[in-house]
């Protein structure tokens, strides 16, 4: 008999250890493993049949249910915590026939292990909504993506919806159903009411386009550095939109900021680059376009020998993604895993974590964040894929 889930995560959640830097280590449970292939229960996370680059798998998790996107193997997947496989999206040309799966599902059928065949191509970033709807994103064909001389990009993306059984809904561009494509899509989120934004990276910029739960365009946002507020304490600096991340519970998106400012030579004074200066967090309503009390993100920092004398070397953090209550999670990789500093709005919460993460699990990480705080995380050896994740949603509550 399997042990107790309910008791083995309450026993999770006491325990956690301190790092070796007087860091609490939270608490990591694995789940479920998946092995490297191509079958319907398996994963192709290192383009076996080659041919290709390598394309991008990605996760999210969304009460206690894992969906992953295949890039790959040009499928989308569902499973339990317990590794069941539920459901799977899948290209007909690029995956066996499924075993397992029920593929002559009739629309009234009840079915709890389904397969249905969609022409992905290459799936990328997932999200899902409270209704289990799912929205994924995925590439044109060639003769279908075209040139954006204003912002100098190929827009060769759009966000295909399915329901939550696995079945196609529409699929959506710039404009909401049917639209244009986009470029350089980062993250596909989900805010409050089941709308959502597509957030995207663009050379001169970030737009990020927000959706009600129906498809309709809500609003659209376009950032450039030159448009982010410098704080008054620091006028010589200049600002670099590192980051774009939405509130899972209001229409905000959080910005990170990295402050860089000029260095010159002393005794020529010539330019001789930038070094960062600071880095912050700008809270933006969606609404109006006004930034709320920014956040103020502290180095990570770390000792090395230079010239034989210890200095210390400041870096900076990456943006993970945005909790319940305007809670920022930020990762940095460090021996053995990752340090974890997490902050909010009110200037005296910062609480510091450090995630295991083995060494023989670095050949591929995918994360994902649920908007109660719940850290979960695709790891990848040479032979498996790990499925994990750490309960900071509880360690938030502990401190």
């Amino acid at each position: 008999m399997k042990p107790s889930r309910i008791a083995l995560s309450v026993l999770l959640l006491i325990l956690a250890a301190c790092h070796r830097d007087g860091i609490v280590s939270v608490a990591r449970e694995d789940l479920f493993a998946l092995e490297i292939g191509r079958m319907e229960d398996q994963i192709d996370l290192y383009n076996l049949e080659g041919g290709r680059n390598s394309r991008m798998t990605s996760l999210t998790m969304r009460a206690g249910l894992f969906y992953i996107a295949d890039g790959n193997g040009g499928k989308v997947v569902h499973y339990t915590s317990y590794g069941d496989l539920l459901f799977m999206i899948y290209n007909e040309e690029t995956n066996p026939p499924p075993l397992t799966l029920r593929t002559d599902v009739e629309t009234s059928g009840v079915v709890t292990r389904m397969a249905f065949s969609y022409p992905l191509r290459e799936p990328g970033t997932i999200a899902v909504d409270a209704r289990k709807h799912i929205y994924v994103e995925d590439r044109l064909p060639y003769e279908r993506r075209r040139f954006n001389p204003e912002t100098r990009v190929i827009e060769d993306s759009i966000v295909l919806h399915f329901g939550p059984n696995g079945r196609f809904v529409e699929y959506l561009g710039k404009e909401g159903i049917g639209g244009s494509p986009f470029s350089n899509i980062e993250r596909i989120s989900v805010s409050v009411q089941d709308e959502y934004a597509v957030v995207c990276r663009l050379p001169v910029g970030w737009n990020i386009y927000w959706y009600d739960s129906e498809g309709t365009l809500l609003y659209l946002l376009s950032l450039q550095n030159g448009d982010i507020p410098v704080p008054p304490d620091r006028q010589t600096v200049f600002p670099s939109i590192d980051s774009v991340a939405v509130s899972p519970e209001s229409r905000k998106v959080f910005i990170k900021v990295d402050y860089y400012r000029e260095t010159f030579d002393e005794s020529t004074n010539m330019k001789l680059g930038a070094e960062p200066d600071s880095s912050v967090i700008w809270p933006l309503n969606v609404e109006d376009g006004s930034y709320e009390p920014l956040i103020e993100v502290p180095f990570f920092e770390q000792q090395r020998t230079e010239n034989n004398r210890r200095v210390t070397e400041r870096l900076l953090y990456s943006l993970l993604g945005v909790v319940k209550n305007d809670r920022v999670f930020l990762t940095f990789p460090v021996e053995g895993g990752y340090s974890i500093m997490i902050l909010s709005t009110d200037p005296h919460e910062q609480r510091r974590g450090f995630i295991r993460v083995h060494n023989d699990e670095l050949q591929f990480n995918a994360f994902a964040l649920s908007a109660e705080g719940i850290l979960s995380a695709l790891l990848a050896t040479d032979f498996e894929a790990k499925l994990v994740w750490w309960r900071t949603d509880k360690f938030l509550e502990a401190q």
